[in-house]
């Protein structure tokens, strides 16, 4: 099953700092999970001057929710309290 994960920032002040801390850890996961075949593909969302990362778009697959949970319970940008909240849709790819 492919997953949409889309994190949005805190908007405090040291939400940019927590962001920069765990941004090593939050993209050596990823890679971690590209070398597993989980991502699909990822990006930061941007303010609306496109200066500043605000938050985090990312499409996944796995075979089940329990991985999926394992995966945001082990993600830095949750743990590090990045992401002030998160939403997880469901996806199904387009076959064209």
């Amino acid at each position: 099953m492919h997953y949409i994960v889309i994190g949005k920032d805190g908007k405090d002040s040291g939400a940019q700092d927590r962001r920069m801390a765990a941004r090593p850890d939050h993209l050596q996961k990823m890679k971690d999970l590209k070398a597993e075949g989980h991502f699909i593909f990822a990006g930061a969302l941007l303010d609306d001057a496109g200066d500043k990362m605000v938050g985090s778009a990312i499409v996944m697959e796995f075979d089940s929710e329990n991985d999926l949970q394992s995966w945001l319970s082990s993600e830095p940008y949750i743990n590090g309290k990045v992401w002030e909240h998160y939403e997880v849709i469901k996806f199904k790819i387009a076959q064209i």
